[in-house]
């Protein structure tokens, strides 16, 4: 069973109306389970969920679970949501709420859902994301095809972290292999080429996208950018697998 208002979900959104619905972001929904506030003496609505579900075991709500609603919605569940000082003040210690804050997910299949709305649990139906950013940071660029960019900002949605995390894109960048990961895709989030990414010019012309020239007053240089409405990467499906 499910408490909560009628939402309508949408694949390749999230939750019609709602601040936190973008198609690359992992985090579309907060879901947690009752019984884990019961024990915690939480009220439902108190830690920013969005849903709240009853008669799920424990080993079942896990991430790369898929829930199936009766009217045909589906919710895949990505990862555990991290414990913040937005809520401290209804619990002892966060780490009391280790593991309990709710799990964020998907949606991967359209349909509303309301109070008292039954759904059926698959586990391990997906890979569930990782906990860590970092190897979030990683599985979401190796999946930039060729002839496309992202910026920074489309970094953290697919990241599933707030903007405090654009201050960490450029140490993740100076970590990753560029052999092994396309790098040289990923733009500032004015669309401008990246210094300390190696031959990212080149690179990107290579694959067919046009590199302009803009003039930097303050320094007397040219710096390369890409005009963002013709070469960025917008894929809603990327959940689906």
């Amino acid at each position: 069973m499910v408490e909560l208002k009628t939402l309508n979900l949408k694949l390749g959104h999230g939750i019609e109306g709602d601040i936190n619905a973008d198609p690359i972001s992992p985090r579309q929904v907060l879901i947690v389970r009752y019984e884990d506030i019961l024990d915690l003496s939480i009220k439902p609505g108190e830690l920013r969920e969005n849903i709240v579900v009853t008669g799920i075991e424990f080993d079942n709500f896990i991430p790369g679970s898929l829930l199936n609603f009766e009217s045909g919605a589906a919710i895949r569940l990505t990862f555990h949501c991290e414990p913040c000082k937005r809520i401290v003040h209804l619990v002892e210690s966060l780490k009391s709420i280790q593991g309990k804050r709710g799990i964020l997910g998907v949606v991967i299949k359209s349909g509303k859902i309301q109070v008292g709305s039954n759904f059926q649990v698959q586990a391990n139906k997906f890979l569930a994301l990782s906990e860590n950013p970092y190897q979030r940071f990683l599985n979401f660029i190796i999946k930039i095809p060729s002839g496309k960019i992202v910026t920074y900002q489309q970094i953290i949605k697919g990241m599933g972290v707030d903007n405090s995390y654009l201050r960490a894109i450029p140490t993740y960048l100076k970590k990753t292999s560029a052999a092994d990961y396309p790098v040289h895709r990923i733009l500032d989030s004015k669309g401008h080429l990246i210094n300390y990414v190696n031959q990212q010019k080149n690179k990107l012309e290579n694959e067919g996208v046009r590199v302009l020239s803009e003039a930097d007053l303050l320094s007397n240089l040219n710096k390369g950018f890409v005009d963002i409405k013709y070469y960025l990467w917008e894929d809603d499906t990327i959940y689906l697998e």
